[in-house]
C-alpha cells in the first residue's frame, strides 16, 4: 500500500480489517518522512520514533478507538498539542511544550489518531508563504525552489508527498485553499461555526478564520470534517451538524455552476491561471452541468477595504498581549498590529455593515446557482526567498497580502469552499480553483468535488516526489 497515493479512507479500512497493522503504517510513515522531509521541511517537531512505534503497538493490542484509529497525523503548528513543541513559528514560543491539547487536536486524538508532530507554518500563520525563524521555509515538492503557500503549507506538502494521508489546517484568508492549489491536493474551508475554534479570548466578535481539513480526496475531507465538527458548549456559535462521510458524488446533470472569473477585471492574474480553471470547468459540463459566467455581484474594492479593516482588527486583538515584544514579531505582524490598534469602533462597525450587505447579496445570488467558482490564487508559486509578491501582471500590490484578494469574497462571509486541483501549468507547477456555496451547503460542495475527483484524480495521478 503506497502511502503517497492511498487515500485515508482506504488506509483506515485496511487498518480496521487488519489487512495492515498500525505498526506497519507507522513504520511506513516514518520511512517516508525520512526519505522526503529533509528536502521539503514540511513536518517539524517530530516525536521520538520509538515512542511513536510504542503507541502504534498499543493501538494494535487494544480496541478500535474511533474513526481515525491508528492513523498518523501531524498537526498544524498554530495548534497546541500536549507534549509536542508548539511554536506557532515564532521565536517567542520556540521550545514551548503545552500541557494540554487544543480542541481540534483533542478531537483527533479521541478518534484514534496518533499525533506524530507538527506541520510547518508562517509565523503566527500570517501570510501565504510558509517560512519562519524557528524552522525555516517549507519548499514546494513540485519545485523545491518555489513556495508551497500557506499558512497550511506544511500540511499540504506532507499530504502531497505521502508523509501523511490526512491533515488539519486553518483558513482566514485562504490558508487551506492556496496551499491546496500549489500542492495538488484538496482543502476545505467549512461553513463558519461548523468546526469550533479554541474557546479562549473573544468568542463573539472576531469571526474570520476557521479550522478545516486537507486531504487527497473530497471523501477524506468529509471523514476528517466529521471528526472535528460539532458544537462546543463554551462557545456561542455553531451547533449540531449531520455527518457528511461517506461523501457521495453528486449527479451533476442540470446543475448550474456560476463562473466569477476575475471579478469583472478587478483581480489581476499571472498568465495561464484563468485558462487552466476555465478548462477544468469543462469537467462539470461534460458531466451535465451548465457553467454560466457571472458578473461581479459587489464592488471588489468595497470587499477589500472591509476585509483589511476586520482582519487587522482581529489580528491586532490576538497579538496585543505580545505588544511589548513587538520587535520580535515579523514585519507583517507588526504592520497588522499597528494598523489594528489605530482603528476606531465606528470604522469596524462600518466594515461590518458592508460585510453584512455582501452576505445578503451572496445569499440572493446563490438561489440561482448550485455553486460558484473562482480561481484559488492569482499567481504561480513564487521563489522561496521572496516574502510575498509585490506585483501581478504589471499591477503593484499595496499590501503584503493583496495578491490573495481572490480569496476575500468567501473568507469575508464564512462560506463553505472546496479548493480542488486543476492540473499543472507549462511550468510544471500545480494550480487550483475554489468551488463554494451558501452557508450550510458543506455536503453539497463536497459532493460536487467528489464528482470532479472521480474524473480527474489529480493527487493520485501526480503525487509529489521531491
Amino acid at each position: 500500500m503506497e502511502l503517497s497515493r492511498t487515500t485515508a479512507s482506504d488506509l483506515l479500512n485496511a487498518l480496521s480489517t487488519r489487512q495492515v497493522s498500525t505498526q506497519e503504517v507507522m513504520q511506513q510513515t516514518l520511512n517516508r518522512i525520512g526519505a522526503v522531509n529533509q528536502a521539503a521541511n514540511a513536518i517539524v517537531a517530530l516525536r521520538d520514533p520509538d515512542d511513536l512505534m510504542a503507541e502504534a503497538r498499543a493501538l494494535d493490542a487494544g480496541p478500535n478507538r474511533g474513526q481515525l484509529h491508528g492513523l498518523p497525523i501531524a498537526v498544524k503548528d498554530v495548534v497546541n498539542v500536549a507534549g509536542i513543541v508548539s511554536s506557532q513559528g515564532s521565536p517567542i514560543f520556540k521550545g514551548h511544550i503545552p500541557q494540554r491539547d487544543d480542541l481540534i487536536a483533542a478531537r483527533m486524538r479521541a478518534a484514534g489518531a496518533i499525533l506524530i508532530g507538527k506541520t510547518n507554518v508562517p509565523e503566527f500563520g500570517l501570510g501565504s508563504h510558509t517560512f519562519n525563524p524557528v524552522y525555516g521555509a517549507t519548499a514546494n515538492p513540485y519545485n523545491l525552489t518555489r513556495t508551497c503557500g500557506g499558512s497550511s503549507g506544511g500540511a499540504a506538502v506532507a499530504l502531497a508527498t505521502g508523509m501523511v494521508a490526512l491533515a488539519d489546517g486553518s483558513d482566514a484568508m485562504g490558508s487551506l485553499r492556496n496551499p491546496a492549489a500549489w500542492n495538488n491536493v484538496y482543502g476545505f474551508r467549512p461553513s463558519w461555526g461548523r468546526v469550533p475554534s479554541e474557546p479562549v479570548g473573544d468568542g463573539f466578535l472576531h469571526q474570520l478564520s476557521t479550522l478545516g481539513p486537507m486531504a487527497r480526496s473530497p471523501e477524506d475531507l468529509g471523514l476528517l470534517l466529521d471528526v472535528i465538527s460539532g458544537p462546543d458548549s463554551r462557545q456561542p456559535y455553531g451547533g449540531a451538524h449531520p455527518n457528511i462521510f461517506p461523501v457521495k458524488a453528486a449527479d451533476m446533470r442540470g446543475l448550474q455552476i456560476g463562473w466569477l472569473d476575475d471579478w469583472g477585471g478587478a483581480y489581476p492574474f499571472e498568465d495561464g491561471i484563468r485558462k487552466m480553471c476555465q478548462d477544468a470547468l469543462s469537467v462539470f459540463t461534460q458531466q451535465g452541468a451548465e457553467v454560466v459566467p457571472v458578473a461581479p455581484p459587489i464592488e471588489a474594492e468595497r470587499l477589500w477595504d472591509t476585509w483589511t479593516t476586520l482582519r487587522s482588527w482581529s489580528v491586532a486583538a490576538s497579538l496585543a498581549p505580545l505588544a511589548d515584544q513587538r520587535e520580535a514579531l515579523k514585519d507583517t505582524a507588526q504592520w497588522e498590529l499597528d494598523r489594528g490598534l489605530t482603528l476606531t469602533a465606528m470604522q469596524v462597525h462600518q466594515a461590518s455593515v458592508v460585510r453584512s450587505e455582501w452576505f445578503r447579496r451572496a445569499a440572493k445570488l446563490m438561489r440561482d446557482y448550485d455553486a460558484l467558482v473562482l480561481p484559488s490564487t492569482q499567481v504561480w508559486p513564487f521563489e522561496i526567498e521572496t516574502p510575498y509578491p509585490t506585483e501581478i501582471a504589471g499591477q503593484r500590490m499595496d499590501t503584503y497580502h493583496r495578491w490573495m484578494e481572490v480569496m476575500v469574497p468567501v473568507s469575508l462571509i464564512g462560506l463553505p469552499c472546496l479548493a480542488l486541483p486543476v492540473g499543472f501549468g507549462v511550468n510544471g507547477l500545480p494550480m487550483g480553483m475554489q468551488v463554494f456555496g451558501p452557508r450550510g451547503a458543506d455536503a453539497r460542495i463536497l459532493s460536487i468535488g467528489a464528482a470532479y475527483h472521480a474524473v480527474t484524480g489529480w493527487p493520485q495521478k501526480r503525487p509529489a516526489t521531491p
